[in-house]
């Protein structure tokens, strides 16, 4: 007699399957300053990566040397917001900052952006290594 999982417990493997989100000092808290809708495509985009799949809207962050380093931009009432996080790690995601982008000018991300990202990922590698060594 063919044997049936039931939808609950399929949901349950599938969420125990999910690689955990740890956010960079500070990131959640600025996450949640921002508009709903901007706050809902972000989410999704984590969702995405936590399952090891890409968003569509994800792209590699230039300068970082690879697709490890994933931005994810939304754009809403005239403003632009982004979201970087690494997916490096095979074990957690981490998110490394989150901004609405200030500059007029180009598409650039501001060298403060940049550095604050180099940072946060400085200390994700740090605080991966501690959690599996």
């Amino acid at each position: 007699m063919p044997r049936t999982i039931d939808s609950k417990k399929t949901a349950m493997l599938e969420l125990a399957s999910l690689r955990p989100i740890i956010w960079a000092p500070q990131t959640l808290r600025e996450l949640r300053n921002f508009p709903k809708m901007v706050k809902r495509e972000f989410g999704r985009a984590l969702q995405f990566a936590q399952a090891g799949d890409k968003h569509p809207a994800a792209k590699p962050l230039k300068g970082f040397g690879g697709g490890g380093i994933l931005e994810i931009v939304e754009d809403y009432n005239r403003g632009s917001y982004r979201g970087v996080y690494t997916v490096r790690f095979k074990e957690a995601l981490y998110v490394l900052h989150v901004f609405q982008k200030k500059s007029k000018k180009g598409i650039e991300t501001a060298r403060s952006d940049v550095n604050l990202i180099k940072e946060r990922l400085k200390w994700a590698t740090q605080n991966h290594a501690t959690k599996s060594g």
